[in-house]
């Protein structure tokens, strides 16, 4: 029987690559985005290629929606096997921005993961895998980008009291925090764009190139097998070595 993979955010982007690579493994792929544009183009690429595919335009921060998700998935005896939550937006929340560009970046980047496992619990059976998509933001910062490393280091917290949590139920739970990665063209196809690398850019990380969303992909798929069974509780931080290496102005 095939397994089933759920990805929020899984239209675009790092999603997007996730939701292919574990296609071609052979899971049945669900797709919870916001843009049923990208969503439709990303399930057509998988069908197209021969997996099997389906999606739900709903917005995470919605909780409703996200249990009506849940009751369609129990409806079909669906059993999550892998839950992926990627879900993410990036605004700059300035100490004098409006508190709701703060509360639209928490409940999307923090909350929705929350209510992604707390109502998907029922679907997920012990050997069952969850992997939340952080970044290295939880540990680092640039200025005014106070709300989204505040939702990405809960989401690492997060990570952690949930392997507590759900070990029991032999359910392991672990984060990825990718850095700097280039989805530019990974966009759908109305959005899509190449974008011109300078060579300071690539010299920032130690293996010399920015990551790209098959890096994350390949991670997810490791952290779902049987490779990564004593693995919980963890964050792995795919960055190239940009968050270690030392940068002085000459």
């Amino acid at each position: 029987m095939a397994r089933t993979c759920l990805i929020t955010g899984g239209a675009q982007g790092i999603g997007a690559s996730i939701a292919r690579e574990f296609s071609l493994r052979g899971y049945n792929i669900v797709i919870l985005d916001i843009d049923e544009e990208a969503c439709q183009e990303n399930k057509d690429y998988i069908l197209q290629a021969g997996g099997n595919c389906v999606y739900y335009a709903i917005d995470i921060k919605d909780e409703q929606a996200i249990i009506g998700v849940m009751q369609e998935l129990a409806e079909s005896d669906v059993i999550i096997d892998v839950l992926i939550n990627n879900a993410g937006i990036s605004l700059q929340t300035p100490l004098d921005s409006p508190i709701s560009t703060w509360d639209i970046v928490i409940n999307t980047n923090l909350r929705g993961a929350y209510l992604l496992v707390k109502h998907g619990l029922a679907r997920l059976k012990p050997g069952s895998s969850i992997i939340n998509i952080a970044s290295t933001r939880a540990t680092m910062s640039e200025p005014d980008w106070h709300a989204y490393a505040a939702a990405k280091g809960g989401l690492v917290s997060l990570t952690h009291s949930l392997a507590i949590s759900l070990g029991v139920k032999g359910i392991r739970v672990n984060a990825i925090s990718p850095g700097w990665v280039d989805v530019s063209e990974w966009q759908k196809s109305s959005n899509r764009q190449s974008v011109k690398l300078r060579e300071c850019d690539l010299m920032q990380h130690a293996v010399g190139r920015v990551g790209k969303p098959e890096d994350v992909a390949a991670a997810c798929i490791f952290l779902s097998s049987d490779d990564a069974g004593f693995i919980t509780g963890a964050n792995l931080v795919i960055d190239g070595g940009m968050t270690v290496k030392m940068i002085y102005e000459k």
